[in-house]
């Protein structure tokens, strides 16, 4: 369990943070520019929530914790020490990609197929998901870049890349199942 007596510490005001394993790097590191977008994303999924209830309501506090379970992921590299490990690091799993697959297949099939690419907005709930859906795309391109350098779960970026689509099929959802949708009329203002 984590314990915060004191929220600052002073031991980033030279620029540097500690990572899970405890290895020190810049602030403006790859790998915490890719935590901390999944950070900044979980800040968005809290201001969707504002606006959400019932089913999706529950689905995005499930995604909340998950995305600190992919925060604690990220922020400890050595994937290859895990099985060594006293106390193995917290991962994402297959499992977690799954659920996003079921719920995203279980909202599809209520909706009619799309006929047009749509447009950000409708309700504000739709809205709201639509910038996550953004977010969550920037977090997975950070992550993916992260991953040609340095150890990177693979997991961890499935579960970005559903999540996305996650975000699309319940913003649609969220448009009266769709029929609020703003279709996108190509070159309607040439």
């Amino acid at each position: 369990m984590v314990v915060l007596n004191k929220i600052y510490t002073k031991t980033g005001d030279a620029g540097e943070t500690a990572l899970g394993d405890g290895a020190r790097v810049a602030k403006h590191s790859m790998r915490v520019a890719a935590y901390g977008t999944s950070d900044e994303l979980n800040c968005f999924v809290g201001v969707a929530r504002l606006t959400s209830e019932g089913a999706v309501d529950e689905a995005l506090s499930r995604i909340q914790n998950d995305l600190f379970d992919l925060g604690a992921d990220m922020c400890n590299p050595n994937m290859e020490k895990d099985a060594e490990a006293e106390y193995p690091p917290l991962r994402v799993v297959d499992a977690q990609v799954k659920r996003l697959e079921a719920e995203i297949d279980a909202m599809t099939n209520v909706l009619e197929p799309l006929r047009s690419f749509i447009l950000p907005g409708g309700s504000e709930l739709a809205a709201q998901l639509h910038v996550c859906r953004t977010v969550a795309r920037r977090a997975e391109r950070l992550s993916v870049e992260l991953a040609t350098m340095e150890s990177v779960n693979p997991a961890a970026v499935k579960y970005l890349n559903r999540l996305s689509d996650w975000f699309f099929v319940a913003a649609r959802i969220a448009n009266n199942g769709g029929k609020d949708d703003v279709l996108w009329v190509p070159g309607a203002n040439r």
